[in-house]
C-alpha cells in the first residue's frame, strides 16, 4: 500500500549524537546577548551622529568590545557617522536604547556575565537620565526639572 522510504532522512546527516543539530544554552545566550548589545551599539551610533558626546563615544567603544568578545573577536558592523537622519527624534532613540539595554541586562544576568550586565545597567541609567527632564516637563513638573 505504501512505498518504503529508500533515501536516507535529511535529519540523519546532522551533527550530534541524536542527529539533530543544536546549541547549548550558554551558546544560545551568547548569541542573544551579542545581538542585543549590537542593536544597542547601532542606536548609540545613531545618537552619537545626532548629538555627539564623549560619554556616547565611550559607551560605543565599550559596547563594541563586549560584542567582539561574545563573537570570538569578530568586530561588530558599525554605521558610518554621516548616515544619521537629518532631524532624528532624540527622545525616541533614547527610549529604544533604554529598552535594548534592558533586554541585554536580562540576558546578561541569566548568563551570569557581570561585565555585560554592568555595562547594560549603566546604559539603562544613562538613557533614563536623558529622558527624565523631558518626561517631567511633559507631566508639568517643571519645578523638579
Amino acid at each position: 500500500m505504501y512505498e518504503p522510504i529508500r533515501s536516507p532522512s535529511v535529519h540523519s546527516a546532522a551533527d550530534g549524537p541524536t542527529g539533530i543539530p543544536h546549541r547549548s544554552r550558554a551558546e544560545a545566550l551568547d548569541i542573544q546577548l551579542a545581538g542585543h548589545l549590537a542593536a544597542l551599539l547601532a542606536v548609540t551610533d545613531e545618537l552619537r551622529a545626532a548629538a555627539p558626546a564623549t560619554d556616547l563615544d565611550t559607551a560605543a567603544e565599550l559596547l563594541a568590545g563586549q560584542v567582539a568578545r561574545l563573537r570570538d573577536g569578530q568586530a561588530p558592523t558599525r554605521a558610518p557617522a554621516a548616515a544619521a537622519p537629518a532631524a532624528p527624534d532624540l527622545a525616541a532613540l533614547h527610549e529604544r536604547a533604554h529598552t535594548l539595554a534592558g533586554r541585554a541586562l536580562v540576558v546578561a544576568a541569566s548568563r551570569a556575565d557581570t561585565a555585560a550586565a554592568i555595562l547594560a545597567a549603566r546604559r539603562m541609567d544613562a538613557h533614563a537620565a536623558a529622558l527624565e527632564p523631558r518626561e517631567l516637563a511633559a507631566r508639568g513638573c517643571t519645578a523638579l526639572a
